[in-house]
């Protein structure tokens, strides 16, 4: 018969898979209690939060919502960030905090309801934000825009000048 404190809790693990779009996976041993709570301090500034739960929990989550394998990384002990809206930060909180902790190792994850390796999760984490995306793209869209507005204008200017240079003169005269 299983434990009623563990079916609350993958219950409550089902429910936060549902609703994330990203998950990382960090071993945290070694970190003292003050690193620790600086890291979820971090990655709760990032939009995320910061779970500890037995992997074989977490594994039955994923195998019930039916969700990529992870055994790979479900060694040992684990936390789990469970991204908000931009997952990109968070996996950029993650990676400033190890390479300032050295002893904080990321393990993977999952994005998109496929799994992602540390290494991924790094290049993952070197993307712009959210934020910095969209503006790269607004300026993307808007630069050609702009360009064509300036070429239309430049005859108007210059014919602007022209009056404007007639006009000095002819007081002078």
């Amino acid at each position: 018969m299983p434990n009623v404190h563990n079916v609350e809790t993958l219950a409550l693990i089902k429910e936060e898979l549902k609703d994330v779009n990203a998950m990382w996976v960090v071993d945290y041993r070694g970190l003292t209690v003050k690193q620790i709570q600086e890291l979820r301090g971090n990655v709760r500034e990032a939009g995320a939060s910061m779970k500890v739960y037995k992997n074989t929990l977490m594994h039955l989550a994923l195998d019930e919502l039916e969700l990529p394998n992870m055994d790979e990384i479900l060694e040992g002990p684990s936390a789990f960030v469970f991204a908000g809206e931009d997952p990109v930060a968070s996996a950029k909180a993650l990676k400033d905090f190890a390479k300032a902790n050295k002893v904080l190792e990321i393990k993977g994850g999952m994005m998109d309801g496929k799994f992602v390796d540390a290494a991924q999760v790094e290049a993952i984490a070197s993307l712009p934000s959210r934020e910095g995306l969209i503006a790269m793209l607004l300026g993307t869209i808007s630069n050609p825009l702009v360009q064509t507005v300036r070429v239309l204008n430049a005859p108007m200017e210059a014919f602007a000048r022209c009056v404007n240079q007639i006009a000095e003169q002819k007081p002078a005269a």
